[in-house]
């Protein structure tokens, strides 16, 4: 197929719903995927009802897509779950839900997708992190924890995945307002954005602004790299 060939995790809403539409509206062939279907119909997307957890769901998805579209160009691991409690009241069934979908879900995706993505030697892969990591921001300990393991993973991924012309890069974005963020008491997201050098909510377009960046064939030197916004480092 000529259009580019992409798959963005967690497109029910938020991030993952605006990347679709975002690549939609740029002529991609669009596949998606949340625990739950959607309401985004368009002629070029397909959405995958399934757990990002769930090897043999996301294994038959990617088999899906490469018999489909017969290759696959770009994946966007924006599929995450996250909860804001101190340590001392975080039930380890919580813990367990956040590590299995932030850092299992964003390996098994990758590991999949690479397969596919290797028979044309060439592939771009983007993680969505978190600026909760580098802030470390109290009340987050396992989400930032998890947003850490993925930027690893990210930098590790990148090295073995390059001799296959596949790039692997992360951004992290500050607070955007999403389901989440709604509930954040108004003290503490004021908190969180005096640490920002950009004092501002981020928004969907900042995200898609750098995800662009790093899909692009242009960018084919770059790897291994994590962008957060805001200013923060």
């Amino acid at each position: 197929m000529s259009e580019p060939v992409t798959l963005i995790t967690g497109t029910r809403k938020g991030i993952g719903r605006a990347l679709a539409e975002h690549y939609l509206a740029l002529g991609h062939q669009v596949y998606g995927c949340s625990r739950q279907e959607t309401d985004l119909e368009a002629a070029r997307y397909r959405h995958f009802p399934l757990d990002v957890t769930d090897e043999k769901a996301v294994r038959q998805m990617l088999a899906d897509i490469r018999r489909e579209a017969g290759g696959l160009d770009h994946v966007v691991n924006n599929a995450g779950i996250a909860s804001m409690n101190h340590a001392l009241l975080t039930p380890m069934a919580t813990v367990r839900s956040m590590l299995d979908t932030n850092v299992a879900g964003t390996f098994l995706v990758s590991r999949e997708a690479a397969k596919v993505m290797k028979a044309r030697a060439f592939g771009r892969i983007v993680n969505v992190i978190s600026v909760a990591a580098p802030l470390r921001l109290e009340g987050e300990a396992v989400y930032a924890a998890s947003k850490s393991a993925v930027q690893t993973l990210t930098q590790i991924l990148a090295r073995e995945l390059a001799p296959f012309g596949i790039t692997v890069n992360a951004v992290g974005p500050g607070p955007i307002m999403t389901d989440l963020i709604r509930s954040v008491p108004k003290e503490a997201l004021d908190r969180l954005l005096e640490r920002q050098a950009i004092r501002r909510m981020g928004t969907g377009d900042d995200v898609i602004n750098v995800v662009d960046f790093f899909l692009r064939r242009e960018s084919d030197f770059i790897t291994g790299q994590s962008l957060f916004l805001g200013g923060v480092s």
